[in-house]
């Protein structure tokens, strides 16, 4: 049976799997519908302004307490610190402009989600809670008996390949390629494969939450609508007997518990502390009716504010089919330098600026400041073609992961033998070397 949702992005939720399972009038009254214990899991301080506290309260079968000691376990391909300053560090710092062909989905042995995690580069530190870093995921088996959870970020999970079920605490999430999934901090889930392979993209987000962007004159509608946005109901497990594993990611590094019974059973919660799910399908596009190519920002879905108005921890932007109308106009993006990094994906289909090489489970980091655009065989075909209006690229959709904060690469991201797949393309510099000098102004030397 599909999962069924609540709808609407950042509000007050409740769900009963069981009939008046939810407490009235009260969070915590001394004894529980059903002999069910009340936990709270907060994800903002208490004392956080009304419009940004977020928690919810869980009625489950048993409280979260009930495991055993945590252990450390290997995560060897997840990067712990991001800091390049000693030679033996975890991370490499490069300006150079990058590109990866598909990771290679594992095919010896059994791989699932959280094996398959794979750092390619971030910024900052968890321990401080400012930064974030950029994974990869490639998995053909499920997570049985395991469950996890993120101590030190938000999860925005992008699939490319494979359609997944995530089990969460709060309830089932269903999500396929061209939909995204949101696991905030500290709620426990664990993620099925339907078609038995997977692949895709997540940005790990340290410091606040997602949030829609501000419209400003845009108005009150488009881009991505608060109602486009699913939250699970509830949906318990009452299961005993079998060892389950708990693995949670604590500073970086990862850590598991054991326990005898299912951690999936919350029979009831309220709040509005949740993951969710939105459909990039459902993205209302905002693009020019007369001249030149609009800034990036106008194809944000989901932000994380930093301290600094304007500038974002974080910007999810995808880029989608759309109608292409401008006259006289270049319409591919243009040759930029950026203070922002911009790290791209693609799900589906080709993207406008790359006539070959970016293809769909492959990857890309033009770094702050590093000069990109479109390759040359591009550029020729769009300067001179004929121009209409045209539909982009209905089976594209590309996706952009921008940040404020300057990246650097894990080894594994830049070894041409990792096992993810030899995936670094070490020519990509030369898409852009056949761009040849075309001035033809008058030669004031010569008078």
């Amino acid at each position: 049976m599909s999962p069924s949702y609540n709808a609407g992005f950042g509000n007050e939720f409740q769900s009963e799997a069981l009939p008046d399972a939810l407490p009235k009038g009260r969070n915590s009254p001394q004894r529980c519908p059903y002999d069910l214990y009340a936990e709270q899991l907060s994800g903002s301080a208490f004392t956080a302004p009304r419009t940004h506290n977020l928690r919810t309260w869980l009625y489950r079968i048993r409280p979260s307490v009930v495991h055993t000691p945590f252990v450390p376990i290997p995560a060897p391909n997840v990067v712990r610190s991001f800091s390049v300053a000693t030679d033996d560090g975890e991370c490499i710092s490069t300006p150079n402009q990058l590109r990866w062909s598909p990771f290679e989905i594992p095919t010896n042995g059994k791989v699932n989600f959280i094996e398959g995690l794979n750092t390619v580069c971030g910024a900052g530190d968890v321990s401080s809670h400012s930064g974030l870093a950029v994974m990869i995921y490639t998995a053909n088996a499920d997570m049985e008996n395991t469950a996890f959870y993120n101590s030190d970020g938000d999860f925005l999970i992008v699939p490319q390949e494979g359609r997944l079920e995530i089990q969460t605490e709060l309830g089932v999430i269903s999500a396929e390629p061209k939909e995204i999934v949101v696991i905030p901090r500290g709620i426990k889930y664990s993620v099925k494969l339907v078609d038995g392979k997977a692949r895709g993209y997540i940005l790990e987000t340290f410091d606040r939450h997602w949030e829609l962007p501000d419209l400003g004159p845009i108005g009150a509608n488009g881009l991505a609508n608060p109602r486009d946005f699913l939250y699970p109901t509830a949906a318990f497990e009452d299961k005993d007997g079998a060892e389950y594993k708990i693995i949670t990611k604590y500073q970086s590094r990862f850590f598991a518990v054991t326990q005898n019974h299912s951690p999936f059973d919350v029979v009831a919660w309220h709040g509005n502390y949740s993951p969710f799910k939105y459909d990039l399908r459902n993205f209302n596009c905002i693009n020019t009716v007369s001249f030149d190519h609009p800034d990036p920002s106008i194809y944000t879905v989901l932000t994380v504010k930093s301290g600094n108005p304007g500038t974002a921890l974080a910007d999810f932007v995808i880029f989608p089919p759309r109608w292409m109308v401008a006259e006289n106009t270049f319409r591919p993006p243009w040759y930029h330098r950026n203070c922002m990094s911009e790290f791209m994906g693609l799900i589906s289909g080709a993207y406008d600026a790359k006539a070959e090489g970016f293809v769909p489970g492959g990857a890309s980091l033009h770094s702050m400041m590093s000069a990109h655009g479109p390759d040359a065989v591009t550029f020729e075909r769009e300067s001179t073609k004929q121009l209409g209006p045209e539909k982009l690229r209905e089976d594209g959709l590309a996706f952009m992961f921008e940040s404020y904060l300057t990246l650097s690469l894990s080894k594994w991201a830049l070894d041409k033998d990792t096992a993810g797949g030899r995936a670094l393309q070490p020519n990509y510099y030369q898409c852009w070397q056949p761009l040849v000098k075309k001035f033809n102004g008058l030669d004031l030397t010569k008078h």
